[in-house]
């Protein structure tokens, strides 16, 4: 698992943030159960995003700042477990199509409730993306789809984009998590404007991806604004609700493994 790169160890990051923003790292608590990332808390991957650098660069218009923007905190995983039967495109030859991939309109995990405000599903990798290193293991990867999805909570104080990845195989997907570590300056996808809420990206955000099969998936949340939360734990528990989302790739697992998934 990639390490915090500007800190050293999570216990330095801790440090002038104070102690109740991280997630408490005591035996026997509770975590969300559903489709949680593995490691997602033990093993957060933290990068302190140089805003003054992006103003420069951009013009310092949060419209400009939003098209290349990064997460603030970054976990990946790896492991694609359940999804082996998918790992290639091969037993999933079908494209996306947007009934599916938009088929979620609302999403509601505890207090926290979401409608879709923006989706966007292209053929063109590139157009929904920046960075060079990002765009070449894409092309190479063999993406064909590009999946985005921007969910507001009905409440307007929390913004979730969904992001999906066709490639060819769970090894391009792989790449495609390492390259999204803010650390490496690979790039990342172009976050979708929702009506009604500021720019999505300036400010501070998170950011969970995962492997799901040969498909890559990111759920990138933040407070509206980009207003740093109270606690991590409160971007946990949006991304959660918003990687519901995904649950029409069940169904193509399902599909692919001949209606056996689930046994």
């Amino acid at each position: 698992m990639i390490e915090a790169r500007d800190s050293g160890s999570p216990q330095a990051a801790r440090q002038g943030r104070g102690e109740d923003f991280w997630p408490e790292e005591k035996p026997g608590r509770r975590l969300p159960k559903p489709k949680l990332l593995i490691g997602a808390v033990a093993a957060l991957v933290v990068v302190v995003v140089a805003a003054v650098a992006v103003v420069l660069l951009t013009g310092g218009s949060d419209e400009q700042e939003a098209k290349t923007a990064v997460p603030t905190a970054y976990t990946p995983d790896y492991l694609g477990e359940g999804f082996a039967q998918i790992a290639s495109r091969s037993a999933d030859t079908r494209a996306i199509t947007e009934g599916e991939a938009f088929s979620a309109k609302n999403l509601k995990t505890g207090k926290y409730a979401f409608t879709l405000a923006a989706s966007d599903l292209t053929d063109d990798c590139k157009a929904g993306t920046w960075g060079a290193r990002l765009q070449g293991d894409l092309a190479k990867g063999q993406c064909t789809q590009l999946v985005r999805a921007a969910y507001v909570s009905d409440d307007k104080k929390h913004v979730g984009q969904f992001i999906v990845l066709n490639m060819a195989a769970e090894d391009g997907a792989k790449q495609v998590l390492r390259d999204l570590d803010p650390a490496t300056g690979a790039g990342w996808v172009v976050p979708l404007k929702a009506p009604g809420v500021p720019a999505f990206g300036p400010g501070f955000s998170a950011a969970y991806a995962k492997t799901y099969g040969h498909y890559a998936v990111i759920t990138w949340v933040e407070r509206a604004g980009g207003e740093q939360p109270a606690s991590l734990n409160e971007m946990i528990d949006v991304s959660l609700v918003i990687e519901n989302a995904a649950d029409f790739l069940y169904g193509r697992l399902d599909l692919a493994a001949g209606g056996k998934s689930g046994q």
